[in-house]
């Protein structure tokens, strides 16, 4: 147990990491990382656990594999605050049921929640099958596993302790594909099961708003700096174009400290160089 508060981020590391999978994808192999910012290496979910680490929180990364998560816990550890590590895999009940049980006994019930899991499934197909009638059905499963079943099972594992409480946060990590319907080109993940994990923070916002557990969308609605998305030709060329992960932590922040009079739900992160996704 422990007298801080607890903040969970699932899905702490990026696919675009040094090592990730969209990285070796994009790349054909690793990216040099030595000479990024410490808050940049692990993208937005690395970002958060070190913001609400230095803010007191005793942050638990989940991932589907622990050593995915071995630099990121370390330099939280080195920077002088606390971290641990559990593994979580979204497509699996029962790794979400043991995860959140692992949890409420070797810490507490958590105080704030960051959904920031991702994919990329879809990225690799070729042109010739931009068409629904051509995606892998299991493509399509693994989108809906972490967009919509995922979050469904994972609220239902941490609210009711913040509902119980009369606090906590619940804070999901979105795209600009959530906003509408839109077709998936290629090189693009099959992003529109998006759509239903911010009609679950609606839903979720009305029936457990009057609770006191405040849920939010954020939309991140550009490029992320990582290693592997500081590589692409388009981040060389507009260098403009790439948000700060950590301002980005800073939003989360943000939103779990709003006084209860004064709450939002969903908030929309766009950079400065680039028209708003609507």
């Amino acid at each position: 147990m422990t007298g801080k508060p607890v903040a969970v981020v699932v899905g702490a590391t990026s696919k675009w990491q040094s090592d990730g999978r969209n990285t070796k994808l994009a790349h054909g192999q690793e990216i040099d990382d030595q000479d990024l910012p410490v808050g940049t290496r692990w993208g937005v979910g690395g970002a958060i656990a070190q913001k609400f680490a230095g803010e007191g929180f005793h942050v638990v990364l989940t991932t589907r594999k622990a050593a995915n998560a071995e630099a990121l816990e370390s330099a939280i550890l080195e920077q002088g605050h606390d971290a641990s590590t559990v593994e979580l895999d979204l497509v699996s009940e029962e790794s979400i049921q043991t995860a959140c049980q692992a949890i409420r006994e070797n810490w507490r019930d958590p105080d704030v929640l960051v959904l920031n899991a991702g994919y990329l499934e879809g990225r690799d197909l070729p042109p010739e099958m931009e068409l629904l009638e051509y995606i892998p059905t299991e493509i399509f499963e693994t989108a809906q596993h972490i967009s919509s079943r995922g979050p469904f099972l994972l609220a239902k594992e941490i609210l009711p302790g913040m509902r119980e409480r009369g606090s906590g946060s619940l804070l999901i990590t979105n795209n600009s594909a959530s906003l509408r319907g839109r077709k998936r080109k290629t090189g693009q993940s099959l992003y529109y099961p998006r759509v239903m994990m911010r009609t679950l923070a609606q839903v979720l916002t009305e029936e457990y708003s009057i609770h006191g557990v405040h849920v939010a969308n954020v939309i991140v609605d550009g490029l992320i700096d990582s290693p592997g998305t500081r590589a692409l030709p388009v981040a060389q060329k507009h260098p403009e174009f790439i948000m700060n992960p950590m301002a980005i932590a800073d939003a989360f922040y943000y939103l779990h400290s709003q006084d209860q009079s004064c709450w939002t739900h969903e908030l929309q992160l766009t950079p400065y160089s680039t028209n708003p996704s609507f």
